[in-house]
Formats: structure tokens, sequence, C-alpha cells
């Protein structure tokens, strides 16, 4: 089968600083050396229509095209199943990624080939028929509801990948935790490993433990439960979820980690993310709604609504 073809047109903007061809794609754009490899070699990245050494200064106004045959990318085609009936809010979209709101319950991608009814699924049906794919760069577990980000060609995984490790694109969750928590406002930096009584947990201090910090504000809080703002500085597996109950106020819902939890869905959101726009570095504050079940469970516990 023919390896899909990918093509990026950019037109640099009327304040762009002039600066070498080669500095704009790796520095600027954040695209790996790889890349910009294939590029010159092939001669597959035009300046106003032409190739171009990549010493070649650009400037405002310059159209970029960058065009990739396909075998540069680890993985350069989507093979997710299309859902039929897609089930997809989408809180911002443009030419390269959406941002969903993944609501509780459900996957983010499928665990075997050919499993449908994850997000994954659900964003390749969404995008069935545009000549964009759905591709996975972040996760959020099953349990969590809140904002996911699918690249929508395979030129920006890599991109955003930096971007979300060096923190840049940032995110920040509400929960709904035991008790009160004290003090109330603060962080936590526990290593987190795996927990050798039970694969599916991770646990503080746990087996090949990385350092892992999270920040912490308690919005709204009484004996029975707190409403925490909670902001990840690291992405470790089940990061709020085991810090949390390492502090002695597990999350509300939690089957994993509160012993004493009420019924799912656990009560943890990705209420907001702040997003660095590949290409043209501007910044989007994407807010995701919060569920009912949610809100319910703030009047419940009498800590108002958000």
């Amino acid at each position: 089968m023919r390896m899909k073809h990918w093509q990026i047109v950019n037109q640099l903007a009327v304040d762009q600083q002039p600066r070498p061809l080669r500095e704009l794609l790796e520095q600027q754009w954040l695209l790996p050396r790889r890349f910009v490899h294939y590029l010159r070699t092939r001669r597959n990245v035009l300046v106003n229509g032409h190739y171009v050494p990549v010493n070649t200064v650009v400037g405002p106004g310059d159209q970029v095209t960058l065009r990739f045959c396909g075998d540069e990318f680890r993985t350069g085609e989507s093979s997710y199943v299309p859902a039929n009936k897609p089930h997809l809010t989408v809180l911002f979209e443009n030419r390269d990624l959406l941002v969903v709101n993944k609501p509780a319950g459900q996957k983010c991608h499928p665990n075997y080939r050919g499993e449908t009814g994850t997000v994954m699924n659900d964003a390749a049906g969404y995008l069935a028929g545009t000549g964009s794919q759905a591709f996975m760069v972040h996760r959020i577990d099953q349990q969590t509801s809140g904002a996911l980000i699918i690249a929508k060609n395979p030129v920006v995984v890599p991109i955003l990948d930096r971007l979300i490790s060096a923190n840049q694109i940032h995110r920040t969750y509400l929960a709904l935790a035991d008790g009160q928590v004290t003090p109330a406002d603060g962080s936590w930096r526990w290593s987190i490993g795996r927990d050798s009584n039970d694969k599916r947990k991770r646990q503080v201090g746990g087996v090949q433990a990385q350092m892992a910090w999270t920040d912490y504000q308690t919005l709204a809080g009484n004996e029975q439960a707190s409403l925490m703002k909670l902001s990840l500085h690291t992405g470790r597996t089940h990061q709020l979820r085991v810090h949390l109950a390492h502090a002695g106020h597990p999350i509300i819902g939690d089957p994993l980690y509160n012993p004493h939890h009420d019924e799912p869905p656990l009560l943890l959101h990705g209420a907001w993310l702040r997003l660095v726009v590949p290409f043209s570095g501007e910044t989007q504050i994407i807010q995701a709604p919060i569920a009912n079940y949610f809100q319910e469970n703030l009047l419940k516990y009498h800590l108002g609504k958000v």
C-alpha cells in the first residue's frame, strides 16, 4: 500500500524576525533534525514555491512549504478504526490538531488492533474524508475526563511532544478529594513508581520511581471534601491520584486508590489546557466544561458550583 504524503504550507507573519531557514525549522518550529535532514536532502522544503538551501534567510511574508513522503515518521499513517457515528466534543480545532473534552469512562486509544469505542476511534471517524488523520499525542486515564490533544497529521506529533516535555503545554485539573486538605496550598514532589503488589497501580517511592511534581490549591473545602485545583509539572502515570492518596486525601470515586470510594466516576477532570499552537507559537487557554455529575457532587458535599 502506498504511503500517504503530507504537505504543510505556512505563511510567515508580518512581524517574523528574519533568520536562516534551518533556524526557523529547528528552533522556532521545533521540527526534529531528522525531518530537516529529509527536507533538505530531498529538496522538499520550498520558499515561495522554489527549493532553497537551509542557510537561506527567510522573513516576513515568505511562504514556506514542507513536503513529507511518509517514511520520515515513526507512525506515518493512522490505523484507528473510524467510528461510524463519532461522539466527540471539540473544544478547539485548527489545521493541525484537535482539543476534545474526553468523557469519564472512555478509553483514549485501543489496546489491540481493531478495537473500537475509544476517543481515537471517534476522532478517526470525525476526520474521515477530510484528508487528515487522528494521531495520539498524550493520554488521560480512562476514568478521568477533560481536555485531550489529538494531532491531525504526523508532522506536529513530535512538535507537541517537545512542547509538553518543556511544560510549555500545561494541563490543570479539578479534583474532589476526601476530607479537608491542609495546608490549603502547596506542592508535592514525591517520586512515583510501580506498585510491586498490584500491576495496575503506582505508589510513592515504588519500583523504578521517577520524580513527580504537583502544585495544588484548595478552592473550597470542609471536613467532608475539598475541591482541588492541580497543576502537573511532570506527567507520571496516575500522578494526581497517587499524590492525593499519599497525602491522605484520595480522590472521591477512585476505585484504585480510595478504599472508601463511592461509585465511580472518578471525580478528576482536566479543566484547563494552556496550548502553544505549533508553527504560529500563539497561546490558547482552553477550558473543558465539567460534567453534570461533577457539579452534583459539589452540591452534595456543600462546595458550591464551578
